[in-house]
């Protein structure tokens, strides 16, 4: 994402296993040294992101996203597909680094919070008795 014309993300680090089966498609995704491979592809089409490939053995592998504010987005990729590895690189581009913030700050709150209503002591029920009618049939 851009803002005001700057790319926000600086850096994607990929970090996997050398040996973990949980690493095994992050490994086969890298391993595609074709000149149309899709990283080869990422890193044509978004010159002014560098990426970062390191082994982390033991360890889940993910993806680290690091933004020009300094903010960094971590995502797992344990157990993922060739196909969710570029949407994860594609929404970490497509993001702004920005941490969430909560519009308004206070809950909703209606006229009337029970579907009742807002019992008062004014409140006029009638001085009636209640009688129970028995229907036969």
């Amino acid at each position: 994402m851009a803002t005001r014309g700057i790319q926000q993300l600086k850096k994607l680090n990929i970090r996997y296993c050398e040996v973990g089966g949980s690493s095994a498609a992050v490994r086969s995704y890298l391993k595609q040294s074709s000149p149309s491979s899709h990283l080869v592809n990422f890193a044509r089409e978004n010159p002014n992101v560098q990426i970062h490939v390191l082994p982390r053995n033991g360890h889940h592998p993910y993806i680290q996203g690091e933004y020009v504010t300094g903010q960094s987005k971590q995502i797992c990729v344990k157990n993922a597909d060739d196909k969710r590895i570029r949407s994860v690189m594609a929404m970490l581009r497509n993001s702004s680094g920005r941490k969430l913030v909560k519009l308004g700050g206070l809950a909703v709150r209606g006229d009337c919070p029970s579907v009742q209503g807002v019992w008062t002591p004014m409140l006029d029920l009638g001085t009636e008795p209640f009688e129970m009618k028995v229907v036969e049939g």
